[in-house]
Parts: structure tokens; C-alpha cells; sequence
């Protein structure tokens, strides 16, 4: 008798644990007691994405994080949005300003529940460097600064790196034109569009960052803050009923106003199973301010005209 008694009691230890054994947090995230323990690792670096980049020097910093400025560093300056990506050759420079090497890990960490971080880790991995090497700080700066100093000096200056960066991959992403294809004109059955930005935004209600309110015809909304709380991810459990509508055997097309979030939801997306996960280009402050290109407002995907 005791051998059912036996495997009885494993089915219900299963039962009981494998739903967490069947989620793990990504190996990209880590907390501060890592970070504490590695930061003095050689080739460490760590990078610095806060939203309002002065407070880098008047909140401070983690000691020795190099600052990288949201807009500046990680958009396309002579570009129209400006946060349509930076070309190779420019971000390849940056990286090296900021004294990245081929064989740098990288810890990136922000105050913008790693949304910020999340736009730096997907350049890099569009431009072939070795994700293996990099790393998000879950917490970011709260997680930092609850148990740590933080820094007002300006870190001191790297030696120029030498990283070489690859082709863009041209699988990572979509422009405006792979959009009104297969979303607005086609309505692809294999392609999801995804909308990250704020409900309000989404409807219409809020208009911002574009002289227009309101959608790209066909998309859904998951606001993919939603997916984080204090600074951190939420659990697995908790991201995969955010995105319970978002099929994992799809190509999913994502975009937000300005490049941040959606790069939040390509990497909560991924880190689910969903394979094939695709940024647009330019993002809504792109597509909002090109009046001849259309919008849904409310809540539907489609509305008016593109109901039919």
C-alpha cells in the first residue's frame, strides 16, 4: 500500500509546484545583492537610464554607472520622430563613448520599472551584441538606494571602447509601411498589433505626443507597465494573464508613443514564448502625426469605417 500512498503524495507535489517550476524569472534580471556582489567584477560596466537624466547628478547614481541620456543616446537625432532607432554606426560610437568593449558586461538600470533599460537592452540585441553578457537591474534605483549609497560625482571617465556592433536585424522590427499592410489593409490572420501605450492614450481620451489621439486601425491595448509594480516585473503568473490575448504562435507587431514601453513588451512577450515579436519603427509619435494615415478612437480595435 504504501507505493500509491507514494505516488499519490509526489501528484499532489507536483501539482502544487509545477506551474512555478514551469515559469522562471529571465536570467537577464537581477537584484542588488547581485549587482553588490559583482560590481567590482572586471569588465563590469553599469549604465544609467532615469527619466529625467539631470538626476544623475541631483539624486545621484550608482557609484561608477555611466549616465546614458534616454532621447539622445537611444533615438535617431536628425530623425523625424526622434526616437526612430539610432543607425549602427551611431550607436556603435555611443557604446563606445561610453567605454563598451566586445567582451563588457553591461548591468543596466533605471527609475522607470526597467521600461527605460528595456529600449537600451533591445538596441543591443538588434545590433548583435552578445546578450549573454548583459543584464537589468529588477528595482532599479529604489532596489539600489534601499540598502546602498548612491553617487553625485560624475563616475570617471572610460577609456574609449572598442565594441563592434552588427547589420541591424532586420527580423527585430517593422516600419509604417509593413503595418498598413498587414494589419490596416491585409488584416493578416497571423499578425497581432499590439498597442503598449496607456488606455486613455489608446482611446483617444489623452492625446499625446502626436497632434492626433487615438490607435492604429486593427490594434489591441496591453499597457505593458501594467506587467511591473515598485519598480520590478511581476510575477509570471501575473504577465501571462496581461497578455492572454496575445496568441504565442502570431507575429506580433508592438509599438507605444515613444519607444520605451513597447521595448518593455517585446521583452515580457519574449521572456513568455511568444517568438516572433516585431517593434515599429517611429512607434505612434510616427504614425499619430502623419494625418493621412488612419486612426480608430475608443476602445475597439476597430471602429467606423474599419468595422466593415
Amino acid at each position: 500500500m504504501r507505493k500509491p500512498i507514494q505516488i499519490l503524495l509526489w501528484m499532489v507535489i507536483l501539482l502544487i509546484f509545477l506551474p512555478a517550476l514551469s515559469w522562471a524569472e529571465p536570467d537577464y534580471l537581477v537584484d542588488s545583492d547581485w549587482l553588490t556582489e559583482h560590481i567590482e567584477d572586471n569588465n563590469l560596466l553599469v549604465l544609467e537610464v532615469r527619466y529625467h537624466p539631470h538626476r544623475y547628478f541631483t539624486v545621484g547614481h550608482i557609484p561608477g554607472a555611466v549616465q546614458v541620456q534616454r532621447f539622445k543616446d537611444l533615438g535617431n537625432n536628425n530623425a523625424n520622430p526622434l526616437m526612430r532607432f539610432p543607425s549602427k554606426e551611431v550607436f556603435q560610437n555611443t557604446l563606445r563613448h561610453w567605454g563598451v568593449n566586445n567582451n563588457s558586461a553591461l548591468v543596466l538600470y533605471d527609475d522607470s520599472n526597467t521600461a527605460l533599460v528595456s529600449r537600451l537592452y533591445y538596441l543591443l540585441e538588434l545590433y548583435g551584441f552578445n546578450m549573454k553578457q548583459v543584464k537589468i537591474l529588477n528595482g532599479g534605483t529604489t532596489d539600489w538606494s534601499a540598502f546602498e549609497e548612491m553617487s553625485k560625482e560624475t563616475s570617471p571617465a572610460r577609456a574609449l571602447g572598442k565594441v563592434s556592433l552588427k547589420p541591424a536585424n532586420q527580423s527585430m522590427f517593422v516600419e509604417w509601411t509593413d503595418v498598413y499592410k498587414d494589419v490596416v489593409s491585409l488584416r493578416a490572420p497571423n499578425v497581432i498589433l499590439l498597442d503598449a501605450r496607456p488606455v486613455d492614450m489608446y482611446t483617444g481620451k489623452v492625446i499625446k505626443h502626436s497632434i492626433r489621439g487615438g490607435h492604429i486601425p486593427g490594434a489591441v491595448n496591453v499597457v505593458s507597465l501594467d506587467g511591473t509594480s515598485s519598480q520590478k516585473w511581476r510575477s509570471d503568473k501575473e504577465l501571462a494573464e496581461l497578455y492572454k490575448a496575445i496568441p504565442k504562435d502570431k507575429t506580433v507587431y508592438v509599438y507605444c508613443h515613444d519607444g520605451f514601453r513597447m521595448s518593455l513588451a517585446y521583452l515580457q512577450l519574449k521572456h513568455l514564448g511568444v517568438k516572433d515579436v516585431r517593434l515599429y519603427n517611429g512607434g505612434w509619435s510616427h504614425w499619430g502625426n502623419r494625418l493621412t494615415l488612419p486612426v480608430v478612437e475608443g476602445d475597439e480595435a476597430y471602429s467606423g469605417d474599419y468595422e466593415l
